[in-house]
């Protein structure tokens, strides 16, 4: 037995304490206000996407919805709808792109680089 100690005793364990401070705390709960403040301005935002060279533009909004969606007339070939099935689903994929890239931005920002899982 280790020397001072009593049969059945253990060495007593150090532990992280579970709490921060009251600052830390604060500091938490101000950064989430700030997120959820951006995240909503972010919501109200909006980009637009084109492919084919301006033939087909996808307006997409911050809560990853499309919310425009316009297609040249010549565009439209009765005898070549894949290509203008593709091109709208390019212009869609950008903006989606673009609102997650802004996304990104913005919350790196604000976390400072930090990698903080479901961002």
């Amino acid at each position: 037995m280790g020397r001072g100690m009593k049969a059945g005793k253990r060495p007593k364990e150090k532990r992280p304490s579970g709490g921060g401070s009251m600052a830390q705390m604060q500091q938490l709960q101000a950064m989430q206000r700030q997120m959820e403040s951006m995240q909503a301005e972010l919501e109200e935002k909006e980009v637009e996407a084109s492919a084919g060279g301006g033939m087909v533009t996808a307006k997409v909004s911050g809560k990853k919805q499309l919310i425009d969606l316009t297609i040249d007339k010549d565009a439209v070939d009765p005898d070549d709808v894949e290509t203008l099935q593709d091109m709208i689903i390019a212009a869609v994929n950008e903006g989606l792109r673009q609102i997650d890239e802004m996304q990104e931005n913005e919350y790196g920002k604000l976390t400072g680089g930090l990698n903080i899982p479901g961002m």
